[in-house]
């Protein structure tokens, strides 16, 4: 378990009643339920013990890869800022690959899966990432990053994102050019069409700049899915998306691959639902009016 996210509970106790209160007050919020952070909860506590299991297979693979060092960086004064940025750059791929390959998206569906936005949102961690989502920071041991460094570096940019989960921060001025902020994080967690899969960033929005995935908070934010999963049940939201796969592997054996590997809402006759098919028809009908 990594020890940044392990010693920084109390401090998400102890800040998740605090928005809590405040939210009350705050009757535009949609604020927390019971049920709602609940499920969150259940979701944040599953991770823990999943990726402390899991731990013991990935420190090894790390260790594994870093035997192919092209360099070894460790100990020199630049290394720490260096590992910051290219931390992120790895994890913005992750990210992305996140909403844009079904594979991936399965993992982390289930942390879009509320339609609140709260501090407890943040907690609402995949069961299945700590075995999927390893391979995205290989290339920082392959350059000579120490693997103790990459692994808390990880831990340090989780930490940082559970502060961006909240509505009760607004715009914040210059610094949202760099930094990822609360504003750029509830557009990426809006359903809405315009904000679907945009800011990835992890501690920077810089990545999302240069990329091309980009978008501005304005319109009110509405928070999940595009079909939203109705159920509370932890269970259910961590593992629908890996059995909506099976169903349609099972249906069409031969377009496993395709399924697995293109981006959610791909269907083999072309009329699916896929961000860019939803954005072109929506475009379409614009032009038509």
């Amino acid at each position: 378990m990594n020890p940044v996210v392990l010693y920084a509970i109390p401090f998400f106790v102890l800040t998740m009643l605090g928005e809590w209160q405040l939210l009350r007050e705050r009757r535009s919020a949609r604020g927390y339920t019971v049920i709602d952070t609940a499920a969150s909860l259940s979701m944040g506590t599953g991770y823990l013990v999943i990726a402390a299991a899991a731990a013991l297979l990935t420190v090894r693979l790390y260790q594994y890869f870093a035997q192919f060092a092209v360099a070894d960086l460790g100990g020199r004064w630049w290394t720490w800022p260096a590992l910051i940025l290219a931390e992120d750059f790895c994890y913005y791929w992750y990210h992305r690959a996140g909403h844009e390959v079904r594979l991936f998206w399965a993992s982390h569906v289930n942390h879009h899966s509320s339609q609140h936005y709260n501090l407890s949102t943040a907690l609402r961690q995949s069961w299945t990432t700590p075995f999927t989502g390893w391979v995205f920071w290989v290339p920082l041991l392959l350059v000579g990053f120490p693997v103790e460094a990459v692994l808390l570096q990880k831990g340090i940019s989780l930490l940082y994102q559970y502060w961006i989960h909240t509505e009760l921060i607004g715009r914040m001025g210059p610094l949202e050019w760099v930094m990822n902020t609360p504003s750029h994080h509830r557009v990426h967690h809006g359903r809405n069409l315009r904000y679907l899969d945009k800011n990835y960033g992890g501690i920077f929005i810089i990545w999302d700049r240069l990329f091309g995935t980009f978008e501005r908070e304005e319109e009110a934010v509405e928070y999940g899915l595009i079909h939203n999963l109705e159920s509370h049940n932890p269970w259910v939201i961590a593992m629908h998306e890996w059995s909506a796969i099976g169903r349609d592997i099972a249906a069409r054996p031969a377009t496993a691959l395709s399924v697995l590997f293109h981006p959610p809402g791909w269907a083999p006759d072309g009329k699916g639902s896929t961000v860019k098919q939803m954005l072109a028809a929506e475009t379409a009908h614009r032009k038509e009016r």
